[in-house]
């Protein structure tokens, strides 16, 4: 068979492969899971207000859309969530809830293989860029995936802000990159941490059009959602610490393992919770500014991810779907120093299984807290190639970056 035949026969199947298993995930999501009692239905019904001119952050008004759409689940008074986020979701809002949900499905699938593919392929050997279905198809059994898609949750625009802001960072688009991160904030508690150790990295780069660019992208977050409410700001801190008051000691976090040691009390759970988390973003801080020369931009964000996420005052599980990005160089550093796929899925089966294990834990104690073993795992695999990289190098760096 003719090369060219080959790749085109080759690109079908792939297609095909990973079109059936999107399509067979979705229809299981629709027949079993309550889209009506999930997560989702706050960002269906917030794009759905700003399109018909209400505005989420007026508690009689989203109250009322509870009512008005049979909407069951109404654990907060106004929209909890970033009031520009609102506004990202109004097409989700012009179709009806049953099928918003089925194409956020969707669209978090595409995202998720679109993401796989283009790390994949940031290596010049053949081996890495053949794990794209097996890849995939593992990522079902990703406990942040999985809860991800039963929850409707928006993660995937978070692991699309990142992967385009590496992309970005890889072709000296640095302003434009920073733009692109600064997305990350419309989930404040993991973008907070995000950005923080992303601007310690750009000014140990000296990249001065990064660290514009987050700044151009988070006042133009504020003053879109100023334009729609002024006082939105005051208005989220009110919604964000009601849940945080109903959510204590339930997070995959040092702030949730400290109020627990705590048994509770303040203010020694807030003392051991600050310390613990200002030491680790500290740490992962003096690891970049030290390391700057040394990562590459996806290498950065494979250590930003993990330390940003278990020093938050906020996680779920669903809130690590970007830890597919350190999975996927975890993935392909394994196949590329091992030549051999046997390491590579080892890891993928035991992350997926303690996942796993990890939402069962959820599901029956309403903790999250054994979710931290997916930040050990990544991180810690993570940090044991890099160093490897570092003090053994076998084949030259992927080629972008």
């Amino acid at each position: 068979m003719q090369k060219p035949t080959q790749k085109i026969l080759e690109s079908i199947i792939t297609l095909t492969l990973i079109g059936g298993m999107i399509f067979l995930r979705v229809r299981v999501s629709y027949a079993s899971f309550d889209f009506q009692s999930s997560n989702f239905t706050f960002f269906w019904l917030a794009g759905r207000m700003v399109m018909e001119g209400e505005n989420p952050y007026n508690e009689t008004q989203y109250l009322a859309g509870h009512e008005t759409h049979g909407i069951k689940w109404q654990p907060n008074k106004i929209f909890p969530y970033p009031l520009p986020l609102a506004i990202l979701c109004i097409p989700l809002g012009l179709l009806s809830l049953p099928n918003a949900y089925i194409t956020w499905q969707v669209i978090t699938l595409v995202i998720v293989a679109a993401t796989i593919f283009i790390l994949l392929n940031h290596w010049e050997e053949a081996a890495p860029r053949r794990l794209l279905v097996p890849v995939f198809a593992s990522m079902f059994f990703f406990g942040p995936l999985y809860l991800t898609l039963h929850t409707g949750s928006i993660g995937a625009l978070a692991l699309l802000a990142i992967l385009g802001a590496i992309l970005l960072f890889e072709k000296d688009k640095s302003l434009l990159a920073g733009i692109v991160l600064s997305l990350t904030i419309l989930k404040p508690p993991q973008g907070l941490t995000i950005l923080l150790l992303a601007g310690i990295w750009f000014l140990a780069r000296r990249d001065w059009k990064a660290i514009f660019g987050v700044a151009i992208g988070g006042i133009s977050l504020l003053i879109i959602g100023m334009i729609q409410d002024p006082h939105w700001v005051t208005k989220f801190l009110g919604a964000s610490q009601a849940v945080m008051d109903r959510t204590q000691g339930v997070h995959s976090n040092v702030w949730a393992f400290s109020y627990l040691a705590c048994n509770g009390t303040s203010p020694c759970s807030a003392l051991l919770g600050g310390t613990l988390g200002l030491t680790l973003l500290g740490l992962g801080g003096f690891f970049l500014w030290q390391s700057q020369s040394k990562v590459t931009a996806w290498e950065a964000f494979n250590f930003i991810l993990p330390i940003a996420f278990v020093s938050t005052i906020y996680l779920w599980a669903y809130d690590q779907l970007p830890y597919i990005i350190p999975i996927i160089w975890i993935v392909g550093t394994l196949v590329k120093r091992t030549k051999s796929y046997i390491h590579a899925f080892i890891f993928l089966i035991v992350l997926d299984i303690f996942s796993f294990y990890a939402l069962f834990q959820q599901a029956t104690t309403k903790k999250d807290l054994w979710s931290l073993g997916n930040t050990v795992i990544v991180f810690g695999v993570m940090l044991w190639l890099l160093y490897l990289n570092w003090k053994k190098p076998i084949l030259p760096a992927p080629n972008k970056g």
